[in-house]
C-alpha cells in the first residue's frame, strides 16, 4: 500500500504540470482540493461513515488544511517551471525539516548525528537547486516552501491524532484548503493578477482536475492505510521510490531527465532521509 501511494502521487504531479500550461498553479490547486473533498464525501456515504467537519481542536483542524493547501500551491507553482522529479528531490528535505520543528516545538531530543543529517539533506537541496547558476530562480525555492508547510501539516496530524476520524481530517483539509485558495483565486481574478486569473477549464481539463483530486484522496487513503499497520520508521524508506516514478513520468511526458548534479543531490537528500528514519527507528526501540 504504502509503495503504490508513492508511485501513483507523481502521476498527480504530471497531471498539474500538463494543467500548468493552460491553467494557472493557483487554480490547479484549488481544484485538487474541491475534487478531494468531493471524493472524501463520496466516500463517506458509500461506507456510512459519519463525518465530523467541527471537531474538538478545531483551530488546528483548519490551520492544518490552510497549510497543506499553501504546500500544494508552492509545489505545483514550481512544476510550471521546474521537471517534477527536480521539485520532487527538493521537496525530500521534508523529513529534515519536520526534524527541526520536532525539535523546536515538541520538544523531541535530536542527536548530533541527526543534526548532521539534516545538514547533509540541505547541502542535497543546493546541488538541485544551484543558485546562482541561473536553472530555475526564485522557483527553486518553491519546492523548499512546500516541504516547510508540509512539515508543519505533518506536525499538526501528529498532534491531532485520534480527534477525528481519517475521513473527517481529510474533508475538513479539503473545506479549509478549497476555501483558502478559492479565496486567493477570487481576489487574483478581481484585481486582475497576470498568471493567477481564474480560466474556463475545457473538458479535458477538467478531467485532469478530477484526476488529481482522484490521486490525491487514494494515496492519501493508501497511506493512512499503511501506516495503520505498520510503524512509520519502517515505511519511511520506501517514500524515496517516489524518485523513480517521478524521473520515469518526467521523461515520457515531458522529455525532463535529471543531470548528474542534480542526481548527485537526490543521492545526498536520500541518504540523509534515510539515515533520520534509521534513527528514529533505533531511538524508538530504545524506549
Amino acid at each position: 500500500m504504502m509503495a503504490l501511494a508513492t508511485i501513483i502521487v507523481p502521476a498527480m504531479d504530471a497531471a498539474a504540470k500538463l494543467l500548468g500550461q493552460t491553467i494557472p498553479p493557483l487554480e490547479v490547486s484549488f481544484s485538487r482540493f474541491v475534487f478531494q473533498g468531493v471524493f472524501a464525501v463520496a466516500a463517506a456515504l458509500v461506507l456510512r461513515q459519519e463525518v465530523r467537519i467541527f471537531p474538538p481542536r478545531f483551530g488546528l483542524h483548519v490551520l492544518r488544511g490552510c497549510c497543506i493547501s499553501i504546500a500544494t500551491l508552492f509545489f505545483f507553482s514550481a512544476l510550471k517551471v521546474m521537471p517534477i522529479a527536480d521539485a520532487l528531490a527538493v521537496f525530500f528535505v521534508e523529513p529534515m525539516i519536520l526534524t527541526m520543528l520536532s525539535a523546536l516545538f515538541l520538544k523531541e531530543p535530536v542527536g548530533p548525528r541527526r543534526w548532521a543529517a539534516v545538514a547533509v539533506g540541505f547541502v542535497g537541496a543546493l546541488f538541485v537547486i544551484r543558485p546562482g547558476a541561473g536553472l530555475f530562480g526564485l522557483a527553486g525555492l518553491l519546492p523548499l516552501g512546500c516541504a516547510t508547510f508540509a512539515a508543519i501539516y505533518l506536525l499538526l496530524t501528529r498532534s491531532l491524532a485520534g480527534t477525528a476520524s481519517t475521513l473527517s481530517m481529510m474533508l475538513i483539509a479539503a473545506i479549509w484548503g478549497s476555501a483558502l485558495l478559492g479565496l486567493a483565486l477570487f481576489v487574483a481574478t478581481g484585481f486582475g493578477v497576470e498568471g493567477a486569473t481564474f480560466v474556463v477549464p475545457d473538458g479535458p481539463e477538467l478531467a485532469l482536475m478530477a484526476t488529481i483530486g482522484a490521486i490525491a484522496f487514494a494515496s492519501h487513503t493508501l497511506l493512512v492505510l499503511a501506516f495503520a499497520r505498520v510503524p512509520a520508521v519502517i515505511l519511511a524508506p520506501l517514500s524515496y521510490m517516489e524518485m523513480v516514478s517521478a524521473a520515469v513520468l518526467g521523461f515520457v511526458i515531458f522529455g525532463d531527465l535529471p543531470d548528474a548534479i542534480t542526481w548527485a543531490g537526490v543521492a545526498l537528500i536520500v541518504a540523509s532521509g534515510l539515515y533520520i528514519a534509521h534513527r528514529e527507528r533505533s531511538v524508538a526501540a530504545k524506549a
